[in-house]
């Protein structure tokens, strides 16, 4: 590192989605209507679980957890991204874009364990129903949330800390419309190695114990599926978990393709 061209850096500047004026409305128009769609749809999600009480169970205990974890992470990147569409400033504060990764790691980190977590949830539904409630019980539930928010926060703690050691010489411009950390990287003059030796540990760790999560479950709830000996009794067990196997192929598939890609065909601008 060259300590005498080294310094500290106040803000950061998003090149943003375009600097097309042209398609700017038209951009902002369509992720500001997904946006709202998102935000209203997840609460809406939240506060019917919560004043149902015929809603009062394991599964729609996770749902509520999992829409809240979707609009947090939304929120955290969204409306900036909506603001510099627009704005001719796209800057923000160092103590900024800490909180914006913060935010958003932390909930998509819990939404990929807790897709684990649901899996687990289907496979006692399905394996010991009659021994459901007790398996899952109010105390059950609230650890396996409380370990899956332990380790997303430790996670977004340990890349931000190690972030914050990095040095900027030539320039404060992200190539995006959030702080994402491989972008930032491409900017510092310090040595990174640890920081992405960390942020390739932790993803595999989190990745890998997710997926195998969600697949060993499922091999259990199908194997527990065909000893059930009516049909309509089989296809209901499956029907619950056809949304949840949904959201863990768009969720994890997205994930794998963005971050999983040899390196040789990366392209910030198509990123």
């Amino acid at each position: 590192m060259d300590t005498e061209n080294c310094s500290s850096v106040d803000e950061f500047i998003f090149s943003g989605i375009t600097n097309n004026s042209d398609t700017k409305v038209a951009i902002f128009s369509t992720f500001l209507l997904v946006y709202l769609i998102a935000f209203l749809t997840n609460l809406g999600m939240i506060i019917l679980i919560r004043v149902d009480s015929q809603l009062h169970t394991p599964m729609y205990f996770f749902l509520s957890n999992l829409s809240f974890c979707d609009l947090c992470y939304s929120t955290a990147i969204g409306p900036k991204m909506l603001v510099d569409l627009l704005a001719e400033e796209k800057s923000i504060p160092v103590v900024g874009c800490a909180l914006q990764f913060l935010i958003s790691c932390v909930f998509a980190d819990s939404e990929c364990l807790l897709l684990a977590v649901m899996a687990f949830d289907r496979y006692q539904a399905i394996n010991s129903p009659l021994l459901y409630t007790v398996n899952m019980s109010s105390r059950v539930c609230s650890m396996l949330m409380a370990g899956v928010y332990l380790v997303a926060t430790t996670d977004g703690l340990i890349h931000i800390t190690l972030a914050f050691r990095l040095c900027f010489c030539d320039s404060n411009e992200i190539n995006h419309f959030f702080y994402d950390l491989p972008l930032l990287y491409l900017l510092s003059c310090s040595d990174i190695q640890v920081n992405e030796l960390a942020l390739f540990t932790v993803f595999v760790l989190i990745e890998l114990s997710t997926i195998s999560g969600v697949l060993v479950c499922y091999c259990y709830i199908i194997l527990s599926v065909l000893k059930i000996r009516s049909a309509e009794g089989r296809f209901k067990a499956f029907s619950t978990c056809t949304s949840h196997l949904t959201t863990v192929a768009i969720f994890q598939g997205t994930v794998l393709f963005m971050y999983f890609r040899p390196s040789s065909s990366y392209s910030l601008d198509q990123d």
